[in-house]
């Protein structure tokens, strides 16, 4: 478990310097895929040849980085393994002023999604704006023992 910990948490901080460096183009919109780590395998296998698995709950943040514009988001869909939506967060369009944020959980219990599960995110903006950062937060705590890390969203069909 440490041996894991330990790789995932060099890993991340490897990827921060070039994620920090990336620009982002004005968007008006975009549909942006996140991947939610809710389920992750470890240890060896057992008798049936499976391995044991780590269940962690799950933040998505949602960061309106535009200094002067706001954002609405039209949708938040939770996604399993499989592809089959689980639950839409959003009943209403939410609208994020300014360098606000949102965020939307699942619970540390919540199994359904699976190994592959994850979010869509679909949101849009009156003009040209700098894209919001979209992230999940995947995190364990458990006495001595835990573990947290991010998962960036990537843009899977910009918004016309």
């Amino acid at each position: 478990m440490r041996h894991v910990v330990a790789t995932l948490l060099i890993s991340a901080v490897l990827a921060l310097p070039a994620a920090a460096q990336e620009t982002q183009p004005l968007s008006k919109g975009q549909m942006v895929y996140v991947p939610v780590y809710s389920h992750i395998s470890h240890g060896n296998l057992d008798s049936q040849g499976q391995p044991m698995t780590l269940l962690l709950s799950s933040m998505l943040s949602i960061r309106n980085t535009d200094p002067a514009n706001p954002l609405t988001i039209a949708a938040v869909r939770y996604y399993d393994t499989a592809g089959k939506v689980l639950r839409d967060f959003t009943t209403a369009p939410v609208t994020l002023g300014a360098m606000a944020s949102t965020e939307y959980f699942v619970e540390h219990k919540d199994k359904t999604g699976g190994s592959g599960a994850n979010f869509v995110v679909e949101w849009s903006a009156g003009k040209p704006i700098n894209p919001p950062i979209i992230e999940t937060v995947n995190a364990f705590f458990f006495g001595t023992q835990s573990i947290a890390f991010t998962s960036p969203g990537r843009p899977i069909h910009p918004k016309p």
